[in-house]
This record gives C-alpha cells, structure tokens and sequence, in this order.
C-alpha cells in the first residue's frame, strides 16, 4: 500500500479502531481534546494548537471547545492557577517568569493579571530565600562577587525583581558563615 492510501486511523492517530473515514470531526476533535487532558490540564490555546495539528476543522474545534469549557473542563484561570502554585513550588519562578510562561501557553493577560495578584509577596521573597540558601551551599570558596553575581543571576533567570534579588543575595551573604567578620 502505497502512502496516498493510507487509512484513517492512521491519518488520525486519534480515532480508534474500526472508525472510517468519515468519522464524525465533532467526535474526532473531542477524542484528540480528551487525550490532550489526560496526561496534564492545558490551556485552551495549547487544545486549538493540538487540534490544529491534528488537521481538525477549525468550526468542530471550536464547538468541542466550547463545550468542554460549558462543562469546565476547560478553564484557563484553573489552569493558571495550578501552573502557577506547581512552578512557584517545583522551580521558585517568581510572577514576571509565571507570566511569560503563561503567555507562551496563550492564556490571556487578563487572566495572567488576576492570578498572579493572589500571589503574596512575602511568600515569593522566602522562596527567594529559600533557593539563594540551597545554592549558596555549593558555592564555598568563592569570593563575595562572584557568588553575588551568580545568584543574582540565579534569581533574575527565575523571575526576581532586581531589588528583591539583591536585598535576598545581601541578606544571604551577610549571614554566611564565611563572610562574618570576626
């Protein structure tokens, strides 16, 4: 069988079995929607991108989307929301790098706006704190410039104000045991 002939299911990994050609795209979209959410919640930006490479039209796209947000499946602030406490938890991202993550996902920036105010701040400043702690331990022997250049760096890569990252850098320094003076 040569590739001009190929059968649905393999023009549509989505579609089970047994199913032709003329499957309805209404039920194509919502199979290819339900694998996308199995394994992690998504944006409805990364479902039309989904669908969109899956060659599914976009009216069906748009009418399963709909639906599944109807029904909640789909919604963007949730998942802004979990995004937002699993990267302040797993990787201490502040609220400017949250925001650009959540941007390149296409979640919109109202909605950015309005979950990234329920962030506190004095949280996002003790992970700050918490992250310089954990990386100044592997940083023993270098002189005082250089640890304060690489963990501001450190911080700025995860989304830290300049202010937050050197009041947390100065206050880190000053406690370490290697720059009290005697």
């Amino acid at each position: 069988m040569d590739s001009g002939h190929r059968t649905a299911a393999a023009q549509h990994p989505d579609l089970e079995a047994g199913t032709d050609a003329d499957a309805d795209p209404d039920a194509v979209a919502r199979a290819i929607v339900l694998r996308q959410l199995t394994g992690s919640p998504k944006s409805r930006k990364q479902l039309e991108d989904a669908l969109r490479r899956k060659d599914c039209p976009g009216d069906s796209a748009e009418r399963v989307l709909d639906r599944f947000e109807e029904l909640g499946l789909v919604d963007d602030t949730a998942y802004a929301r979990t995004f937002v406490r699993s990267k302040q938890t797993g990787r201490g991202l502040a609220r400017r790098a949250l925001a650009h993550e959540l941007r390149a996902k296409g979640v919109d920036d109202e909605v950015i706006e309005d979950v990234l105010t329920e962030v506190d701040p004095e949280q996002e400043r003790a992970r700050a704190h918490e992250l310089v702690a954990k990386k100044l331990r592997s940083m023993h022997g270098l002189d005082r410039a250089k640890q304060t250049r690489r963990l501001s760096g450190m911080l700025a890569r995860k989304g830290y104000d300049a202010e937050v990252s050197r009041l947390v850098v100065n206050e880190a320094l000053e406690a370490a045991a290697e720059h009290v003076r005697d």
